[in-house]
């Protein structure tokens, strides 16, 4: 892959798989066919007897992981058994090769038991529902006491959990890398932390000291409200302490993953997923107010555009009253907590967005207006197929990504250069084309683009165009999404 200001880029071919066999020994290894509820611990337990392994980095969307064992003579016997006779992880079939790198990079030396980090970083990835302190205490204080939590929205939704011990966190490590907190998403990908102890100075949602419980506020009528699923200090974990059952995650059935009260059950109910009350001052609202709007680059099919990564869109409307605002109506609450998360205070065209939840609980479409580009200050969104959660089963197949550089395209023909130059939008530097069917007349693959906030214009204008084809019935919609890749 290449770049050039006045061309578009060319396609850099990667290795097929008949060129695998060239990579050179390495005591990583590739394992590709995993299942989908595969987590690191039934890795470490099905690849442990080639020899020590001394870190795991799992890749659930992509079924794949990356072990990595002490020695590479580890390794060999690991490669050549797999090509020789099938090997098992959580009863599925995996394959194995060589991986390119000689060590997988990780923060900090803290898989060595000897460093003292007791401290694990968790990346909840396609978080359809909101996660909370009283969420990670629960999933966690099972396999290994937990001290403190801190949740923040850096790049995703990511936390810190500090354990009370090393080997808390290596449990919790290998019990739950991989894991799924509800059904289908709000997937855990863990490392280990740089800070080796946390620093909490107030008991909410986004943190909590479990050894200070006199640091919860007091001040309930402002801010932020907290529910108690599990109390003021969660304790029990009894089978009938959260409410209503949820989506149930089990724990590998091997002991050294678990505490050793026998209080602790082997399947561990989680809370229900929380509305939106809890982030905000209002009620809970499908509405998101959207202030920080371009007045001449955004309209409502821009903003349908951009907010359907996160949910269903009902209706947009702009309002008179107050020069670059818009309501969102989106399909519910939790779709509105998301779109806030992730697009709150984001860059677009030159201005920085506030996203917030409304009062209002539907958008009425009265004093309707021109925009400044001709279209119409209301549009209604409700039947259009452009939807992207419109069942479960095409909601699971959406990943909720922060906005990043690198953008996912379905439904491609070779025109992506020229229609970034006809809609005046920046061009990308780099691109991946994936294999595609003989038949096929489109292509998908992944753009690079010079910033995250150019990838975000280029989505808000191009998601979803039509591109028509000469003597072809039904035109082509351009789709596009945040990649998980953050370069290529």
């Amino acid at each position: 892959m290449c770049s050039s200001s006045t061309s578009p880029p060319q396609l850099n071919i990667s290795d097929n798989g008949e060129d695998s066999h060239r990579i050179s020994p390495s005591p990583v290894v590739h394992v590709r066919g995993l299942c989908e509820a595969v987590v690191e611990a039934d890795l470490i337990d099905a690849l442990e007897k080639f020899g020590p392994i001394c870190y795991v980095m799992m890749m659930p969307f992509k079924r794949q992981a990356l072990v990595e064992f002490t020695a590479v003579e580890s390794a060999d016997r690991c490669v050549s058994c797999g090509a020789k006779e099938p090997v098992y992880i959580a009863g599925q079939q995996a394959y194995f090769n060589y991986s390119t790198s000689k060590r997988i990079t990780r923060p900090t030396n803290a898989d060595n038991p000897n460093s003292g980090n007791k401290v694990l970083l968790l990346s909840i990835q396609n978080p359809l529902y909101p996660i909370t302190t009283d969420v990670l205490y629960t999933v966690c204080n099972p396999i290994g006491s937990v001290l403190r939590i801190v949740i923040f929205k850096r790049n995703g939704i990511q936390a810190m959990v500090e354990f009370e011990s090393v080997q808390c966190a290596q449990k919790a490590k290998a019990a739950l890398n991989g894991a799924d907190i509800y059904a289908g998403c709000c997937t855990l990908k863990i490392e280990y932390a740089r800070p080796t102890r946390l620093n909490v100075i107030k008991n909410d949602n986004e943190s909590w000291d479990y050894t200070k419980p006199y640091l919860v506020r007091r001040d309930r009528g402002k801010g932020r409200q907290r529910q108690a699923i599990l109390g003021e200090h969660p304790s029990s974990y009894s089978d009938n302490s959260y409410g209503p059952p949820c989506p149930l995650l089990p724990l590998p059935g091997n002991s050294r993953y678990k505490l050793t009260s026998v209080d602790v059950p082997d399947m561990v109910s989680y809370p229900l997923p929380q509305s939106s009350s809890s982030y905000s001052g209002h009620a809970p609202s499908s509405v998101a107010m959207v202030s920080g709007l371009h007045p001449s680059k955004m309209n409502c099919t821009r903003i349908f555009n951009l907010f359907c990564l996160y949910g269903n869109i009902e209706k947009v409307k702009f309002m008179k009253s107050v020069p670059g605002t818009a309501l969102v109506e989106m399909g519910d609450e939790y779709a509105v907590d998301r779109a806030i998360t992730h697009l709150n205070s984001i860059k677009v065209f030159g201005k920085r967005l506030n996203v917030c939840v409304s009062k209002q609980h539907a958008v009425i479409p009265s004093q309707v207006f021109e925009l400044e580009d001709g279209s119409s200050s209301y549009k209604d969104f409700a039947m259009t197929r452009n939807n992207r959660f419109s069942s479960a089963g095409q909601a699971s197949k959406n990943i909720i990504q922060p906005p990043s550089a690198v953008l996912h395209y379905y439904n491609l023909l070779c025109v992506f250069w020229q229609l970034c130059t006809e809609h005046d939008v920046p061009g990308f530097v780099k691109f991946k084309m994936f294999d595609a069917k003989p038949s096929s007349k489109t292509i998908s693959g992944l753009l690079e683009f010079d910033s995250k906030t150019e990838a975000v214009e280029v989505l808000t204008v191009l998601n979803h165009y039509q591109i028509r084809i000469p003597n072809g019935s039904n035109p082509y919609t351009l789709k596009l999404c945040f990649s998980t890749s953050s370069h290529l």
